[in-house]
Formats: structure tokens, sequence, C-alpha cells
């Protein structure tokens, strides 16, 4: 063969063999970028100062916030000790996160807190009761302390009976717990309401009631003497931002 022709084998040879390894070559995959994680902007900390001059009563406090309607959207202090407050150079101090009862955020607006000072009451025990109230009645009107700091003039307020599952209270007519009064909670290991079916009150002279406590086996009574012993105040209005 003349060596022009084997060089152009030998060329072409190469050319196929390179051709052929770069078929056989896996062509490289690309590396897929991450995805950005979702990111979630934090809700901002709400925070609303109340302060109010504490009634001039010993016992325990009750404070709830209000909207605009005059509707109770949080029970903010429950039967609380005075000491369960900040103390500020003239007032009680407390602190609101713009939440309802059910731990959801209300919108902006103008809100009012106010609540009631509970004195000592006086809770006897009757037993179990021969004769239950017939009738169930939704509220009894109770008169108020007036509280000299504030010029009250509030001289009444509607008040119902309440159970949850620790006792039977009192409350306020719109649903603020003021007290509790349970007549014979036991010691039963269940909640207290499924072994009380339901509660009822009625009034008992000026400064009384009576609350029975109806399991659906029997019914205990108690009477609840000095409800009057009970003083309002009024936190003003307040904004949420």
């Amino acid at each position: 063969m003349p060596i022009a022709n084997y060089r152009v084998s030998i060329a072409a040879l190469l050319s196929f063999a390179a051709a052929a390894f770069a078929q056989e070559s896996p062509t490289p995959t690309a590396t897929p970028s991450p995805s950005p994680m979702p990111t979630t902007t934090p809700t901002p900390a709400r925070s609303v100062r109340i302060s109010f001059l504490p009634p001039p009563l010993e016992g325990r406090i009750s404070l709830g916030i209000y909207d605009a309607r005059g509707k109770l959207v949080r029970v903010l202090h429950r039967e609380a000790e005075v000491d369960e407050f900040t103390v500020g150079a003239d007032a009680l101090v407390t602190k609101w996160d713009g939440k309802n009862d059910q731990g959801e955020d209300l919108p902006r607006g103008k809100y009012r807190a106010h609540g009631f000072l509970v004195g000592r009451l006086n809770v006897e025990h009757l037993g179990t009761a021969n004769t239950p109230p017939t009738d169930d009645p939704t509220t009894v009107q109770v008169k108020l302390v007036a509280n000299p700091l504030e010029g009250d003039t509030r001289k009444t307020i509607d008040v119902a009976v309440g159970l949850d599952t620790n006792s039977s209270f009192i409350k306020t007519s719109d649903g603020l717990p003021l007290t509790s009064i349970s007549v014979n909670p036991g010691d039963a290991p269940q909640a207290f309401n499924t072994i009380v079916k339901r509660v009822l009150m009625t009034k008992s002279g000026d400064s009384a009631v009576d609350v029975w406590e109806d399991s659906g086996d029997s019914v205990d009574q108690a009477h609840i003497s000095n409800i009057q012993q009970m003083m309002a105040f009024d936190c003003g209005e307040i904004e949420l931002k």
C-alpha cells in the first residue's frame, strides 16, 4: 500500500474512533437547583397596656375586654388576686395581647375594658334539696356597692349562674365570671360538668341567692349571702393596633 493511502486510512480510523467515543460518552445531567424555602412573615406581637384604680374593697378581680358593640370578647382575668397585677405609680396594670378567648387575633379598633372586684361571699351548704325550683330563671338582679373612686352610679347588675369543668360560678349576664360557688363538687376524677348537669339560681331577699346543682340523680342546694359585695370599675377605652 502506498504510504499516502496508508496515512489516509490511519486518519480515517482515528476520526471514526473519536466519533464513537463521543457517542458513547454519557451526557452530563444538570443538577436542579434547590427550590427556595417558603418564607413566612411572623405576626408582630401586639400588646395593649391596661391600667385601673382598684376599688377599695378586699376581694378578687374579674376583668373583661368588650368590643365596640359591648360584646364580651375576652375574659382577661378571672377571680385574680391583686398581686397578680403589676403595681404602677397610681394604678394596677395588666396587658392584653389582642386575642379573643379562642386565641384568635381581633381586628384593629376601639375596645373597652371593665370589670368587678368581688368581696367575700358567705356560702352555706344546705345539702340535698327536697324541692328544687321548677323554673329556670335566666338572671337575677343584684345591687352593687358603689365605687367611691369613680363616683359610681351603677345601682344594680344582672347576674346568672354558669357551669364549667371545675365548678359552678356566678357571672354577669354577658358572661364575665365573677366568683366560683361550687355547692358540692365531690372528689370524683371526671370533669365537674359531667357530674352536675345543670345549675339554677333564684333570688333570696335583697342580698342573697339560692343555687341548686342538679346531677340528674340528686340536687344539692346552697344559700349565698353578701352577694352585693361587689364593686364595678372601668378601665376606659383602649385602642388595638
